[in-house]
């Protein structure tokens, strides 16, 4: 096989490949032994009548089509990678020749990855980020742990007030007509959760357990149902249970009931450990952001729309996969936010070609400072995969997925080494 690159311009490749006619040969030998049985010739016997026959009978050609199946793929992979190529797309394949007895001779044009051309990524400058926990933020935390460890008490005794959480059935109305999903029964709300429309929870504070209350709301101008946006509605709300919350005592009894901890100060040190920790992370992640930022920023680079269209393929499958995890299609979210796939994917384009073009320079900085995996590497990332997927046989899951594809892991580890040296490199002020 020859391969022979005519013309690389405008992120597009051209090239021919030669396949010498010996190997064109054994290709149709293998096409025919496959599709023998498929013919019948009178005076053979199905799937016995000699390779000659069959080409007298149907023209020599009859088996060119599956030969060519046969000896292009293989012969396509030989020629990228001869020609360092990084195709993006399925390649445009045209036959240039095509005679027994000769070379076949097919014409490629492929997309390829476009060149980056790199501006400066070491010593670049960007402003330090720094989150520091005060006290306010510990006390919230556990204000927040002792609000999930609340009970709930009966109220019915009493008039509803801010706080309260009401189970309700209600029925609503727009021009005295009952409309979709505007009825239910048994519903929770709490008041002052803001969870329902505007208005409603409101007009609820003061009344008792068995009274029927008539709230009237507007519905907002923004609402995600069309058929409801500013309309003014009525619902009858018959009120079946008053709850309150109890939170418990914020002392050392609180802190040995939700901790591993004997006194609140100790179990307050720790939260406060928690949190530095977390905010410790969200600067980590904020800094390699600014960093990775400023070099894209600096790098020029034509990106091909195929591109940015698997990327957004990408993440239109993502979503998708979102949504079904919560019950929902893509097709439901679609109504439910008034758009449609068009709207949608304008929406992402602009991040979707900031990720591609992200991704095409953190490859080159690869490249250029040749960043390599070694296997210790590989070993390092099994083993925190197997903490996160919690396997008790460690050896046994690394044996496993390095049986399978590594390419993907390869590729992340070379991301994450590409980017440490850019912090390394990079300046904060």
């Amino acid at each position: 096989m020859n391969a022979v690159l005519e013309k690389k311009e405008n992120n597009k490749a051209t090239f021919t490949i030669e396949i010498g006619e010996d190997k064109f040969e054994k290709a149709i030998q293998k096409s025919y032994l496959k599709n023998r049985n498929r013919f019948n010739i009178p005076g053979f016997r199905k799937g016995k009548a000699p390779r000659k026959i069959i080409e007298m009978n149907y023209g020599e050609e009859i088996f060119y089509e599956e030969a060519l199946n046969i000896i292009l793929p293989e012969a396509y992979e030989s020629a990228i990678d001869e020609l360092e190529l990084e195709p993006v797309e399925q390649p445009q394949v045209d036959i240039e020749e095509l005679e027994k007895g000769k070379p076949v001779v097919f014409k490629i044009e492929v997309t390829v990855k476009p060149e980056v051309k790199l501006g400066e990524y070491k010593s670049i400058e960007v402003e330090k980020v720094e989150y520091n926990v005060k006290d306010e933020d510990v006390e919230k935390e556990l204000n927040s742990i002792q609000e999930m460890n609340a009970r709930l008490i009966d109220a019915s005794d009493r008039e509803i007030k801010d706080g309260d959480i009401l189970n309700i059935d209600f029925e609503g109305y727009i021009d005295e007509e009952k409309f979709e999903g505007g009825t239910a029964e048994n519903q929770q709300l709490e008041i002052g959760s803001n969870k329902f429309i505007p208005g409603f929870e409101e007009q609820l504070i003061g009344k008792k357990k068995g009274e029927e209350v008539e709230v009237k709301v507007n519905f907002p101008e923004d609402y995600f149902e069309e058929s409801l946006k500013g309309k003014e509605a009525i619902f009858k709300v018959t009120i079946n249970e008053i709850k309150e919350k109890e939170l418990p005592e914020l002392d050392d009894e609180f802190a040995k009931d939700v901790s591993e901890f004997d006194t609140l100060d100790e179990f307050k040190e720790s939260i406060k450990e928690k949190l530095e920790e977390d905010m410790k992370n969200k600067e980590k992640v904020e800094q390699e952001g600014k960093v990775i930022d400023k070099v894209v920023e600096m790098s020029e680079v034509d990106i091909p729309e195929v591109m940015v269209d698997n990327q957004i393929q990408n993440e239109m499958g993502q979503l998708d996969y979102s949504l079904r995890m919560q019950g929902l299609s893509i097709d439901q979210y679609f109504e439910l936010t008034n758009t449609d796939i068009e709207d949608f994917k304008e929406q992402i384009k602009p991040e979707a070609e900031k990720r591609v073009k992200t991704e095409l320079v953190l490859e080159e900085i690869a490249k250029v400072e040749k960043i390599e995996v070694e296997n210790e590497d590989i070993d390092k990332e099994l083993e925190k995969m197997a903490e996160q997927y919690q396997t008790e046989d460690v050896e046994k899951f690394k044996e496993d997925m390095k049986k399978g594809d590594l390419e993907y892991i390869k590729t992340g580890i070379i991301r994450d080494k590409t980017i440490e040296l850019l912090m390394a490199n990079a300046k904060f002020i």
